[in-house]
């Protein structure tokens, strides 16, 4: 494996295990979903490097799917990605941390599917990777 497609499966892996430690609080159900975002972007720069393509500084998951399904179709969930993305992107600003559009937090449960859905975007990217 290439050590920077390496490094940002490690950094990925950070993000999971902050998560695990910090999941059933609903004080930081905001933060859950900050790393949920964050893991799963950093996975998905994994493997557009693993596949060589180039990468950009960006954070939209939305547009860095769309360059994987350039290659590949990982069939994901995408309404739950775009969720993800948006509280992510919202909560980039103070005031706004982790709300969805009418002003509330994300539930204890929202955050765990959430969780479970950057899981199933780890194993999936990982799979891909190891296919070679």
């Amino acid at each position: 494996m290439k050590k920077q497609v390496e490094a940002w499966i490690k950094y990925a892996e950070i993000d999971m295990l902050t998560i695990s430690e910090i999941i059933n609080n609903p004080m930081l159900t905001n933060i859950v979903t900050f790393h949920c975002q964050q893991a799963i972007e950093k996975y998905f720069k994994a493997l557009i490097l693993d596949k060589e393509k180039p990468l950009y500084q960006i954070h939209n998951l939305l547009t860095l799917y769309g360059t994987i399904k350039e290659i590949i179709d990982l069939d994901i969930n995408e309404d739950l990605l775009s969720t993800v993305n948006d509280i992510y992107l919202e909560s980039r600003y103070p005031g706004e941390i982790g709300l969805f559009d009418n002003g509330s937090m994300p539930t204890v449960e929202q955050a765990n599917q959430f969780f479970v859905f950057a899981k199933e975007i780890e194993e999936i990217v990982k799979r891909e990777i190891n296919k070679k």
